[in-house]
């Protein structure tokens, strides 16, 4: 019990002393914690600017780390504690006013604070041990547990909280379902982050007190070593020879990858470099073997990578996807030559290092977004200018274009729209949207790759939801659906009732690509009726690509029989080609119907 008491008491002080030590991280994430709460009480969309002031306040919490780190390292820096904050503070304030126009928090917006943060924590990493006699190693070891051990508390704080919560609301009294949410955001938006900080000794401070809090939140845990040493290490070392297996393999095929080692090569430099540092401080031959050898293997793991990325550059273009992987390509194999010739000693060098290679992917003109926005504008112009259908900044309509064109023009067009660049296009119409405006700009519809596995294509068919569907000359409008993997029972027949008379909308599945629908008067007798095999299969053709927002005309079709009429407007319509079981069609539609007048 005295032990406990002693952990409780010491949590306590140490989270108390956090919040002194890191004033602008405590307050920011206050703040946080506060915009979080509002969503959970208006339960609802959160306001923009209150999505801009989140951005905000994540982005002041890790700066406010890195700004605390500084005052501590650099002793110019010691006395001027309130100038350096101030100075801090202005810097958020500048990141605030640039969100401040924005209409949305783009994907852009997003991409640049979150590397900026990454930056940060860089910095946070790499300014105790400057030129200091606090080794880098040890730093990174220090945030390492401190995380662990957060996140571990955190975690069990959560179960336990949850437990006691659902206990109450079950056997006492009933608790508003928001007391979850409010307790979580206590737990892992103020109590992890702060706990992780009250773990974090002064690096550089020279008190007794420092120096012993220092030792301890440095020791090495046995359960890490065996971690690192036994399990980590080997596993990287055999994921290693995979990645060589299939670097001989291309050497002898001469077929070089087309995009799929990129992310694995990623993240094995990912893992093999904080594997790297954290073995960096253990002298059991696994890790001096690690050491020795993993910064030569990644750099020739890495170029196979920046040769599988160049492809992809060569063949669409620079997405920001791509950039990130190519960026860390390089620097990749400059941290491997650092890491193959320097002593571990100067293992912060990397930090540093990846902290330059973030900052310049998020300055313009050669960020991710400034070089993709120009690599994607000119490769849609070049596709167009080959096609014939864009002369001296003209656009011309051509409806058979090719579908390498049509495909091709789609996919670009999206990706610039998603980012928000179609404005840089200065040949597109003003306020061009895709769903309505690419048949009257380019002559032909949104138009999309179909997907193709063994012998098998998938290709799907939409009708455009914006644009009013023609009912006038029918009586009543209903509403089916028919899967290849419906049961009998799932199968729709209903009943409805029209002037006084009772009728029944029947759809029978007859094969994997044949359906029927029928109207039924009251007796069951067919009144009208038509398959959709024959329409749908003209739709699609021999098409090797998807098609959406296609107009109400394209995808209905009409039936008369004695009279009453039969019109079938196709919502989509998803097709699976082949002789197998998965083959066949699936038809969403609105079928509308007219008695005799």
């Amino acid at each position: 019990m005295g032990r406990l008491k002693e952990v409780l008491t010491n949590s306590i002080k140490g989270i108390s002393i956090a919040g002194f030590r890191f004033p602008m991280t405590i307050v920011s994430l206050l703040a946080a914690a506060s915009i979080i709460f509002r969503l959970i009480a208006i339960n609802g969309t959160l306001p923009l600017m209150l999505q801009k002031l989140i951005f905000t306040f994540v982005v002041g919490a890790v700066l406010g780390m890195a700004v605390q780190f500084a005052v501590e390292r650099f002793q110019k820096f010691s006395g001027k504690r309130v100038l350096v904050y101030g100075v801090a503070l202005l810097l958020l304030v500048g990141y605030f006013l640039i969100l401040l126009p924005a209409p949305e928090i783009s994907a852009e917006i997003t991409v640049r604070s979150l590397v900026a943060v990454f930056a940060l924590i860089c910095m946070v990493l790499w300014v105790p041990p400057y030129e200091s006699e606090v080794n880098f190693n040890l730093v990174s070891l220090v945030h390492f547990k401190s995380v662990f051990t957060s996140l571990l508390y955190s975690g069990v704080l959560s179960a336990g909280i949850a437990a006691i919560i659902g206990t109450v609301d079950i056997l006492l009294f009933n608790v508003d379902q928001d007391t979850y949410a409010y307790a979580m955001t206590v737990i892992w938006v103020l109590f992890a982050p702060v706990y992780y900080l009250s773990l974090l000794p002064r690096f550089n401070g020279k008190s007794e007190a420092d120096q012993s809090m220092m030792e301890h939140a440095s020791s090495y845990p046995k359960f890490l070593d065996i971690l690192v040493s036994k399990i980590a290490i080997p596993l990287i070392s055999a994921y290693t020879l995979v990645l060589i297996a299939y670097f001989l393999k291309i050497v002898f095929t001469r077929t070089w990858p087309s995009g799929q080692v990129g992310p694995m090569v990623l993240v094995y430099s990912i893992a093999g470099l904080l594997i790297f540092i954290l073995s960096s401080l253990l002298e059991n031959r696994f890790a001096l073997f690690y050491r020795k050898v993993f910064p030569k293997i990644l750099i020739p793991v890495v170029i196979m990578q920046l040769i599988s990325v160049g492809i992809r550059l060569n063949s669409y273009g620079v997405t920001e996807s791509r950039y990130y992987v190519a960026i860390f390509g390089v620097f990749s194999i400059i941290a491997g030559v650092l890491l193959s010739f320097n002593s571990v000693s100067k293992n912060g060098r990397i930090a540093l290092l990846a902290a330059a290679f973030a900052i310049i992917s998020i300055i313009p003109p050669v960020d991710a977004f400034t070089v993709s926005r120009h690599s994607q504008i000119n490769r849609i112009e070049s596709i167009l200018e080959k096609e014939g259908m864009l002369i001296e900044g003209k656009v011309i309509k051509k409806e058979d274009a090719s579908e390498y064109t049509k495909v091709e023009t789609t996919n670009i067009l999206y990706y610039l729209e998603r980012s928000s660049s179609l404005k840089y296009i200065d040949w597109l119409p003003e306020d061009f949207e895709i769903y309505h405006d690419m048949k009257p700009t380019f002559g032909f519809e949104p138009t999309y790759p179909a997907y193709t596995g063994g012998n098998q294509r998938y290709i799907y068919v939409s009708l455009d939801g914006q644009q009013p569907l023609p009912v006038s000359g029918y009586d009543v409008l209903l509403n089916a659906f028919i899967g290849r993997y419906m049961n009998e029972k799932e199968m729709v027949n209903r009943g409805f009732e029209f002037e006084g008379k009772t009728y029944g909308l029947k759809v029978d599945r007859i094969s994997n690509d044949e359906v029927r629908v029928s109207i039924l008067d009251s007796s069951g007798v067919e009144l009208v009726g038509t398959g959709l095999n024959e329409f749908a299969e003209g739709l699609v053709g021999e098409t090797t690509v998807t098609k959406e927002a296609l107009s109400p005309n394209e995808m209905s079709f009409d039936v008369i029989e004695n009279g009453y009429k039969l019109k079938i407007i196709f919502q989509n319509i998803s097709y699976t080609s082949g002789s197998g079981t998965e083959s066949g069609m699936d038809y969403g539609f609105y079928v509308l119907f007219a008695t005799p007048k």
